[in-house]
């Protein structure tokens, strides 16, 4: 998203002829009076032109025009053709946030809170989506009580990622066990223990 606020006015009832102009450098998506439209991606960061009617925005680069969007006025929701993305990004768009959660839910209870606590601690859940797919594409080369397990661990350790739990799972650590867990032992020659105190 740019962080290029346009500075005109709306042009909300405006006749279709009128028309405002602008360029930028996008990051990812052109920022048309805070509702950002996508470019395609082997543009980003270089220079663009926007003609911003009352009903379209079209996008020029270098004069030729590069994307054509109809006009919204819902801000901060972006308009984004599936053409402009990457091929990495597009295979995520399939993916929606009740779709991770049901299929987390489906491998077990610590895998479906992990997964949630990665989709709330980032500022839009999207972000997680890339590092929850691949806590999942794991349950194709582990069973599902192992991942789980793996995922309880990491919980336990305070970590959000897809590598900590691959590296739990490749490590063995994330085995449950049935037993009592092992304790470490409080009682050595090192402990001075209360009576020393008083």
């Amino acid at each position: 998203m740019v962080g290029n606020q346009l500075g005109h006015e709306s042009l909300a009832g405006a006749p279709d002829r009128e028309t405002t102009q602008n360029s930028c450098q996008p990051a990812s998506d052109f920022d048309g009076q805070h509702h950002p439209y996508s470019v395609p991606f082997r543009l980003i960061r270089e220079t663009v032109e926007a003609r911003i009617t009352a009903k379209t925005v079209e996008i020029f680069h270098r004069g030729k025009l590069v994307a054509t969007h109809q006009r919204s006025f819902c801000q901060h929701r972006p308009t984004t053709i599936a053409d402009h993305m990457p091929s990495s990004h597009r295979r995520y768009r399939d993916w929606t946030h009740e779709r991770i959660l049901r299929e987390a839910t489906a491998v077990g209870d610590d895998t479906a809170a992990l997964v949630e606590i990665i989709l709330r601690s980032r500022p839009h859940p999207e972000q997680g989506f890339r590092s929850c797919i691949g806590i999942l594409g794991l349950a194709k080369r582990y069973d599902p009580e192992r991942l789980d397990a793996a995922c309880a661990r990491a919980l336990a350790l305070g970590t959000r990622s897809y590598g900590s739990v691959a590296a739990i799972l490749k490590n063995a650590q994330g085995r449950k066990t049935t037993d009592k867990t092992e304790q470490p032992s409080l009682f050595h020659e090192n402990i001075r223990g209360p009576g020393y105190y008083h």
